[in-house]
């Protein structure tokens, strides 16, 4: 197949001590910040040991500098990004009299992780063990990270964020805000803080629990079956996910966090509504687990008998199907060096399998090489030049608990012979510098036992302008180029990070059924939705598909609101497009505007020729293929969509081939 954030808060006026003016801020959504320690309140002197057992005392600090605490976790993504960047500000502001100390108050987190948290992010100021959560519970410290500023006075004069760079589904190139610079800056420059506060987004501290006794529901008994039915696929040593919920010493630190996201929604990570559509792959928790995980968390999350255990998940390392494949091809020949943070564009890796042969694939699974870093993957095949493909060349995909499919009997895909696989990846940093080194394991099918070609079919709208500030901008389009005899098996929406909601509605004669709604687009999340049964797509179906986009400056992703916005292929820019996976009876002919009936030797030939100068002359980068912007305005307005006759977004020889041809035989048409 193929493969949020917190709510508007509350602004509030406060008048706290010599800190800083009278000004408006951002109160945190949450219940544990009804601050003990308000702003200007004086930090009292505390001491903590760092890893290796020495001690640091605040009172040790010299009196004239500024102090920073950082609450650090070593598994929260927000705090693995971070912490290069706190590292980054500890050198530049240190020589100007700032102390920064970073303070782990996780239950879950050892003093080994925690050592080895500061050498993978090369942390130059001391990293503190606080036990107990005591530090955090008396700062009311609530994630990880979240940021104080101490004034000469240890007064609390700024808390919360280090800048606006991410947070929970957004990841900018660079910070637009820097709040904890600009409270260093003001504190240093001796006038009042001008922005004291900002929410604090992350990973909750994972404070000590007190389990209620005898409580009706325990990890032991119902929370482990639940982890292992929804989340250890990914929430496992070595998976994409950040940290492990396979062991009770490893959850308990994390209630708080998995109430939230459960409550959320954003895991186990499905954007489908439950209102339309059944679908194989729904990754949806029941109303009845939810609430089993919310009272698990509000019993302080107790262990139970360990004898209750479910027996351990196995999980197979690298190729997850028990046929191994027939042909396995890596990305290219060296790992790619992923960053340590910012953004990383989609890299396209072009890798020749040498099929001497039309191959006829019934499996396919992609293998990540660092499952850390690697987002997702989509694995193209490019057929050589004049060999006509079937659809768009989707071969298969990867998203986080969905990296493999495989057909039934007599299924299997089409790759002709002496195509290219193209990988594009999506890479996501991690706050240190990783490789990858993806692969994708094949396996073929016998060609005569092959009933049915699946292949994927692109419907497009490219003629859109979204305005500026347009906070929920309606585009359309209508699909019904399906084969003659298809089946509908799966649907995925795809936009970029102004795409707010997705809907595709079946419509044939009065009758109209909505097949999938998207209320809520993740472009984070490039989501296949294989439909439970296949829909026959009979004459006459078509179906709708609605898009609408978020330019507004509610949209946190949002690149620039006072943009107005059209088709590109840069994430800043935009899309409409959808993909259909359809199965047709390998009889049919797919091809049917590929047909040469009627046409002489000659008159071929002629057609040819023309086709190949065609792609000559306006194909600029090399790959035998025209896409739209290669194409003078004119023509690529006028002509582009009539020649690309299978919505893959590039017109090829062949296509070129059948324009020829038809244009040859109008002109012999307007002769007679």
């Amino acid at each position: 197949m193929f493969v949020d954030l917190h709510k508007p808060l509350a602004t509030i006026l406060i008048l706290l001590g010599s800190c800083f003016h009278d000004f408006a801020l951002a109160a945190p959504d949450d219940s544990r910040s009804a601050e003990v320690n308000q702003l200007g309140t004086v930090v009292a002197d505390f001491s903590l040991s760092d890893v290796d057992g020495k001690t640091y005392r605040l009172s040790a600090v010299p009196a004239q500098h500024i102090v920073v605490i950082a609450f650090l976790g070593t598994e929260c993504p927000l705090a693995k990004l971070y912490g290069t960047r706190l590292a980054e500000l500890a050198r530049r502001y240190e020589p100007r009299g700032v102390t920064f100390l970073g303070i782990n108050s996780n239950c879950q987190d050892t003093l080994r992780e925690l050592a080895a948290y500061g050498r993978r992010h090369r942390i130059p100021f001391p990293l503190l063990k606080d036990v107990g959560n005591q530090l955090a519970d008396r700062m009311t410290a609530v994630r990880t990270p979240e940021v104080f500023a101490l004034d000469q006075q240890r007064r609390i004069c700024y808390r919360g964020r280090v800048d606006d760079q991410y947070t929970v589904g957004v990841s900018r190139d660079q910070p637009q805000r820097e709040f904890l610079r600009d409270a260093l800056d003001d504190l240093l420059a001796q006038r009042a803080v001008r922005r004291p506060q900002t929410v604090a987004v992350g990973c909750y501290i994972g404070r000590l629990q007190e389990p209620l006794e005898n409580a009706p529901v325990t990890y032991s008994q119902q929370i482990a079956r639940l982890f292992q039915k929804h989340c250890v696929e990914c929430h496992r040593d070595g998976e994409i996910a950040p940290f492990s919920l396979t062991r009770y010493d490893e959850v308990v630190g994390w209630a708080d966090t998995i109430a939230e996201v459960v409550a959320n929604r954003r895991m186990p990570p499905w954007h489908a509504s439950a209102e339309y559509g059944r679908f194989r792959n729904a990754r949806v928790m029941t109303r009845r687990e939810r609430d089993l995980i919310f009272q698990w968390v509000r019993d302080g999350a107790p262990q139970g008998n360990p004898d209750d255990l479910p027996p351990p998940e196995t999980f197979r390392r690298g190729w997850k199907r028990s046929i191994e494949p027939d042909q396995i091809l890596a990305m290219r020949d060296t790992p790619f060096t992923v960053p340590s943070q910012g953004t990383v564009e989609y890299q396209y890796f072009v890798v020749d399998p040498k099929f001497e042969r039309d191959q006829w694939i019934s499996a396919a699974e992609v293998i990540p090489g660092n499952r850390s870093v690697v987002h997702h993957v989509i694995v193209f095949f490019r057929p050589p030049s004049g060999v006509r493909r079937t659809g768009i060349g989707w071969l298969t995909a990867y998203v986080p608990g969905q990296g493999t499919f495989r057909l039934p009997p007599g299924q299997a895909k089409r790759v002709p012979a002496g195509s290219r696989l193209v990988f594009q990846i999506h890479y996501t940093p991690t706050g240190s510098p990783q490789q990858d080194l993806t692969r994708v394991g094949l396996v073929f099918a016998d060609p005569d036992s092959v009933t049915e070609e699946v292949f994927t079919l692109i419907g497009v709208n490219r003629d859109f302008e979204i305005p500026p500030h347009a906070e929920n901008h309606r585009v359309e389009m209508m699909f019904d180029k399906f084969p003659s005899g298809a089946r509908l098996l799966a649907i995925a929406p795809h936009m970029h990070v102004r795409g707010r909601s997705f809907r595709f509605t079946s419509r044939q004669s009065d009758q109209r059924q909505v097949l999938l709604e998207v209320p809520q687009y993740d472009f984070n999340w490039q989501h296949a939705y294989a439909l439970e049964e296949p829909l026959p797509l009979d004459a006459g179906l078509q179906i709708e598909c609605v898009a609408h986009f978020d330019n507004s400056e509610n949209n946190p992703v949002n690149p620039d609101p006072t943009a107005t916005v059209r088709w590109g292929d840069q994430t800043w820019q935009e899309m409409m497009l959808a993909y259909f996976e359809v199965a047709v009876p390998r009889d049919r002919d797919v091809h049917a505007g590929a047909r040469q009936d009627g046409r002489t030797a000659e008159e071929n030939a002629r057609a040819r020729r023309k086709a190949q100068q065609f792609v000559a002359r306006f194909d600029k980068n090399g790959d035998r293929r025209i896409e739209r912007d290669e194409l003078p305005k004119t023509l690529a307005r006028f002509a582009f969509d009539r020649l690309d006759r299978d919505d893959n977004l590039a017109i090829d020889e062949e296509e070129a081939f059948i324009e020829a041809g038809a244009s040859a035989r109008r002109r012999d048409s307007d002769v007679r």
